[in-house]
């Protein structure tokens, strides 16, 4: 029976409050809705970009934008499937997160299936692999290189293994003994035990990166889906696999994978966590006021419009709110001026305003 061990040491405590704390703050910040949708769109991006650029993708970050955009890149093909592959794997467990979350019966988790992993590889690996592959269990011996000596680092269970190191990984997931856990450490166990199994021929790293994010997604750590962790892995892949590898020379001990994938993640909501706090309407002008501040629609309006400029004028806002007179516009304006939100810059017709710091 699979039961993972690991010590909660004092560096595992530490990251999992600074990622609660980061957690609340995120969540509750008031923000902007247009730039909710730019956050989750670059965590989007980010995430599809970097998961797939640890494995050797050589789309650069804009060539990867521009493909989940739908518009073409000169690239090799693979290069390209895998990113549209990876988007298609993210846009999954955004559905299964949404439709399988904290919302079940009780308050709880329903199960996780092999069904999911098995989809997630069969998106993986789609026009990659060939048919019969896909969404299937490997049925010849695998084994992990170093990518820079190409010596052999790890050998995974022999193919007849495969099913049954799974169910008993699910059965442990799915369990009480298993929901007793952490999610955090939950996530950094299904990481590092679908990428010790390997369970398919290949998109074994994508498939447990895909598969720990679901744990989070379903379990209350979306975090409104601002960040991507991924960006954190491939900055520090050395440490990474290096991290990973440890726990088979420790005879099986998670802890030291457990504390860089818990740094990982308290690091990349805490640079989220500044982020939010930079633009959120709750935080800015709340701590630089002394208040909190009340928008109307038009407003709002008006403040997304900084989302992608840095400066808006009356003919700007009359472009944003057609239906409205010019007077109201003004009116909105100025209002925005008096609370501090807004400042006022030139004159007359050569008037604009800026986002008061």
């Amino acid at each position: 029976m699979f039961k993972p061990q690991f010590t909660i040491s004092n560096q595992i405590l530490k990251y999992i409050g600074v990622i609660e704390g980061a957690k609340e703050v995120i969540d509750y910040a008031v923000m902007v809705p247009a730039w909710e949708v730019k956050f989750k769109e670059e965590a989007r991006v980010r995430t599809v970009h970097f998961g797939t650029k640890i494995e050797g993708n050589e789309l650069n970050y804009s060539q990867a934008q521009r493909v989940l955009e739908g518009r073409e890149v000169l690239a090799r093909e693979r290069d390209v499937q895998e990113v549209i592959n990876y988007r298609n794997v993210i846009e999954y467990i955004d559905r299964l997160g949404e439709r399988y979350g904290l919302s079940c019966p009780g308050g709880g988790v329903g199960s996780f299936t092999e069904g999911w992993l098995k989809k997630i590889h069969e998106l993986t690996t789609e026009k990659i692999l060939e048919s019969g592959r896909s969404g299937e269990y490997r049925d010849t011996r695998v084994v992990v290189k170093n990518s820079l000596s190409g010596e052999v680092s790890f050998r995974p269970p022999l193919p007849v293994e495969v099913p049954v190191q799974i169910e008993e990984f699910f059965t442990w997931l799915n369990n009480d003994l298993g929901r007793e856990v952490h999610p955090v450490l939950r996530a950094g166990i299904t990481h590092y035990e679908l990428a010790r199994i390997h369970p398919f021929v290949d998109g074994n790293g994508r498939v447990a990166r895909a598969f720990a994010l679901l744990v989070l997604l379903r379990e209350g750590y979306d975090v409104k889906r601002f960040f991507s962790i991924e960006e954190y892995f491939d900055s520090n892949a050395e440490e990474y696999y290096a991290a990973l590898q440890a726990v088979n020379r420790d005879k099986g001990d998670l802890t030291k994978w457990l504390e860089f994938f818990s740094k990982s993640l308290a690091i990349e909501l805490t640079k989220i966590k500044e982020r939010v706090r930079n633009l959120s309407m709750d935080f800015r002008w709340r701590d630089r006021l002394g208040r909190q501040i009340v928008l109307n629609e038009r407003q709002i309006k008006m403040i997304e419009w900084f989302a992608d400029q840095n400066q808006i004028t009356a003919k700007d806002a009359a472009g944003l709110l057609p239906d409205v007179s010019d007077d109201t516009i003004l009116r909105n304006i100025n209002d925005l001026v008096k609370k501090g939100v807004l400042k006022k810059r030139g004159v007359t017709k050569n008037a604009y305003y800026v986002m008061k710091k």
